[in-house]
This record gives structure tokens, sequence and C-alpha cells, in this order.
């Protein structure tokens, strides 16, 4: 397949390329600059796609880390090193927003990108690691060494077809592949076809080690790519199995017929009247949960999430519903919700009670005190018991209304206090937002993500 169309829609043009390199440079001359300035042993690095040449155009975030000598005392480092990233967004005239990682640093808005300022250690060996960012300069370091020009666009072609597969991104919302992950697989299989090709030979626990350390059997998640840099790191830790295997699966499906579509989005509708057509063809009920959005980090959010839905699901399954599916979103400021397709939304009015068996007297004996047509089933009691909540909205609103009985995360479990909703989709979706809606076609129709 030809890829120069590919190619010219995704690689940064000469202006767009000179514009962000010029603004990168600025930014670490002036960081040196206030070091000196200051008298700080410190220096600005720049990190990331922007350094290695291998950010998709209108794609690029600036990272730059600012290493201080492996002696300085961590709260030193972590003054010094936002004084410094806050001086130099004031400098550029702007917008500064602190953040947090493994320690603080500090976001810039500057001419219309996000520019990240992260203190580190200056470390030459991750034996010398302090904090997890510290390897990051010595990942930069080992892309720049190896990776060959020509190989930068296979880099951009992998980043964007994962994008385009929804298998982009280490973020725990995603769980997919990272960028430098995606850039070692390139230096491991030569080229982007490579990549797809060597995936249809991956299983669960498959080891790719560049470096040769031999550490790969240490881990235990299901693609094992070793760090360069750091044997005792999986940089492949964060990739889910659900993403690995979508992957796979793209790429088995692109190989056999290859489109230009792989490398575009798919098409997800915001049409409220289509979405709940596709349901009312499905013959299901969507159930949807929404509550507040905690002040917390998105890493922090969505692991709640994840863990309040799971909660939700395996209640809604003991107490003999069944789920097709379940997801969450949220827009990470005002709305957090859970979506719980059901296959059986509305259970008979009673449900079977099993006792002892019949051969323990005393119990039995009790057990057939208690309850009236009492009758056997194998070698147990058996009652007929009354259920409280015959559809599965009444049953997660009781659920919810004494939210200890569920396993979720603090901060979720306080907006769920405050307040929260159970409705069915038809109810709600015509004042749902388009992001929401598109999010609802794509939880819909998961295929159209690894098929074109």
């Amino acid at each position: 397949m030809d890829y120069s169309g590919i190619l010219e829609s995704i690689k940064p043009r000469r202006e767009e390329y000179q514009r962000v390199m010029e603004l990168s440079d600025s930014l670490v001359e002036c960081i040196n600059e206030l070091a000196a300035r200051m008298g700080i042993d410190a220096e600005a690095f720049l990190v990331g796609s922007v350094a290695k040449g291998t950010w998709l155009s209108g794609g690029a975030d600036i990272d730059i880390f600012i290493h201080f000598p492996l002696d300085t005392p961590e709260d030193e480092l972590k003054e010094k090193g936002l004084k410094l990233g806050y001086m130099c967004i004031e400098r550029f005239r702007g917008e500064a927003e602190e953040r947090y990682a493994s320690h603080p640093y500090v976001t810039g808005h500057i001419d219309g990108y996000e520019v990240d300022f992260v203190p580190c250690y200056r470390i030459s060996h991750a034996s010398e690691l302090r904090s997890a960012v510290d390897r990051t300069i010595l990942h930069t370091k080992y892309i720049q060494r190896n990776l060959k020009e020509e190989q930068m666009d296979e880099v951009l072609l992998l980043k964007q077809f994962m994008k385009s597969t929804g298998t982009y991104g280490s973020e725990f919302r995603v769980g997919g592949f990272a960028g430098y992950l995606a850039e070692l697989l390139v230096l491991h299989y030569g080229n982007f076809e490579g990549v797809l090709k060597g995936a249809l030979t991956w299983r669960p626990g498959y080891i790719i080690d560049l470096e040769g350390h031999g550490t790969g059997g240490d881990f235990k998640e299901p693609l094992v790519v070793v760090d360069p840099v750091d044997s005792n790191r999986n940089v492949a830790a964060a990739l889910t199995l659900q993403r690995m295997a979508e992957f796979v699966t793209a790429a088995r499906n692109f190989l056999r017929d290859p489109k230009p579509e792989y490398f575009r989005k798919p098409q997800y509708t915001s049409d409220p009247s289509e979405i709940l057509e596709t349901i009312e063809k499905r013959g299901s009920k969507v159930i949807l949960v929404s509550t507040g959005v905690p002040d917390v980090p998105a890493d922090a959010l969505y692991p709640q999430l994840r863990k309040t839905l799971d909660s939700i699901v395996r209640n809604l399954e003991n107490e003999g519903f069944s789920i097709l599916g379940a997801d969450y979103w949220s827009d990470e400021s005002s709305v957090a919700s859970m979506l719980i397709e059901m296959e059986v939304w509305k259970l008979p009015s009673y449900r079977k009670r099993y006792g002892p068996p019949v051969w323990s007297r005393r119990h039995s004996e009790r057990f057939t005190e208690r309850h009236e047509r009492v009758w056997v089933e194998g070698p147990r009691l058996v009652v007929e018991f009354p259920r409280r909540d015959r559809n599965a909205v009444d049953y997660i609103k009781r659920l919810l209304s004494k939210p200890e009985r569920l396993k979720m995360g603090k901060h979720i479990r306080e907006e769920i206090i405050k307040g929260f909703s159970v409705e069915l989709l038809n109810d709600t979706i015509e004042s749902l937002a388009p992001e929401f809606l598109m999010f609802l076609d794509a939880f819909l129709n998961p295929w159209k993500a690894i098929r074109r």
C-alpha cells in the first residue's frame, strides 16, 4: 500500500515543525538562563515525541524536563523546579496549571501549545532512579540514538493506526500503547507493516527484549517489552489484554484488506434517534447511572469509576439480572456516568431460596418452622422468596442508596452520597451531550474501531 497520502496528512509540515522547535528551543534556553541567573544547578532537556521527531501533526505536546544533581534534596528539587517552570511560563505570557504525577509539575499553556515543565534527577543509568520520571531523558536519548530517520515516518503511521483503532494511549481510561512503546516496536520490527505482521504472532506473555536483558520472564502482563534502559521495567505494563487483542485483530483486518480509512477515526453518530434505533433492534435496555465528578486527576477518577461499575454489575448478576456490556464515561468536570446494557432487566416476583440439606435434622426443622410451602430439590430444602425489586433500575437505586454495600472508590462514594440518578437511556437521551452520544454509539458498536 502507498502511504504517501496518509503521511501527507499526519506528518507535521515544515512550518509547523519550525514553529514547534523554535518555541521548544526558546523555552529550554529560558529555563537554563533563569537557572544560571538564580544560581540553581539545574538544566532543561527537551524530551518526548517533539524531541524525537515522532509527533503527529497538530498534536505536539512539549515536554521539558529540568534535571538536578542527585544530591539535591527532594523538597528543594520540587520547589526550585516548579519555580523555574512558573517563571518561564510567565515570561512567555502563558497560563500556568500545577499538576501531579509521581511528584508535582507545572503545565503552561503557551502560544496554543501545552508545555509540561517536570523537575527530575540527573541520572546516567536506571540504577540511580529516584522516581519514575527520571528515566524519561534516558528514553529520549535511546530513541534519538537508535531510530533511523526513515523510521520516523513508520512511527507516525503506527501511532495514527493505533489512534484510529482506539488502542493508543497508556492512560488508565484507554489502557493502550504508549508513544515510547510504539517507537520501540518499530525499532524491533523495522517498520509499520512489520509491527502489524509481528503482532499476529503475539500471545499473552509474548516477550520483546531489544537489548537482551533476559528479564522478560519476570513480568506477568499480557505483552512484555523490556525497557532497553531499565531491565526491571516492562514498557507495555499499562497495555490491557483487551487493547492488545483489539490491536492484533485490527492488524489482521488491515493486512487482509488495507484501506486508508484505517488511519481515520470511525464515524460515530450523535443523533439520539439513530442510537435508540440500534437499541430497539437489539431488544435490550441501557441503564444510565450518573453522579458528580470529584476534584481528582483523571488517572484517579477512572479507576474509581471502573471499580464502582464492576461492583454494581456483580450485584446485578448475583440478583439474577443478565448484562450484555458495561462501560463508563465522564466529561471530567461535571458528570460521571456508568452505562449498563441489560439482556434481562426484569425478573419474576419471587426467587428460590435454598435451605439446608434434608439430612441436617436440626437446621431442617428450624427452616421448616420459619417458612411455609417448603419443598425439596435434590438433597436441599427450597422455599419461594418474594423479590424486593423486580426491575434493574429500582434495584440499582436501592443499591446506591446504601453505598457502603458496594466496593467503590472513596471520591466516587462521596459523590454518590451527594446525589445520583438511575434512568433508562430512552428517558434521558435527548438531554445528553454530543460527545457522550458518540461514546454511546462506540459502546454499542465496538466493531467500528477495528474494522473498516
